[in-house]
């Protein structure tokens, strides 16, 4: 005899915990990551107004967070830097080298 099937709430049940779960670490991710982060380093709001904001609107203040109260969002780290203030992206093609250019 095997186990009787699921029920309909019990089919419902798993992807909610899965989704409660995935707040949850999301939550956790963003809070550490704010505590560890000096408080002359944080953008936009001060640490505790993050802090606040992360805990009563887990998604929203996460996101939020991530985008525009760390030192460097992670747009800037997946997008690279905004103004082009930062170092190089890849190596520069040789079209693109003036040294190249100026022995042609």
């Amino acid at each position: 005899m095997g186990r009787p099937s699921p029920t309909p709430e019990e089919e419902r049940l798993v992807p909610r915990v899965l989704a409660a779960v995935a707040v949850l670490a999301f939550t956790i991710y963003c809070v550490v990551d704010a505590v560890q982060t000096d408080d002359d380093e944080v953008r936009g709001i001060p640490k505790l107004l993050w802090l606040v904001m992360i805990l009563l609107f887990p998604l929203v203040g996460g996101a939020a967070w991530l985008v525009a109260g760390r030192p460097t969002s992670i747009l800037e780290t997946l997008l690279g830097p905004r103004h082009g203030d930062g170092p190089p992206r890849g190596p520069l093609g040789p079209d693109d080298d003036p040294d190249f250019l100026k022995r042609l």
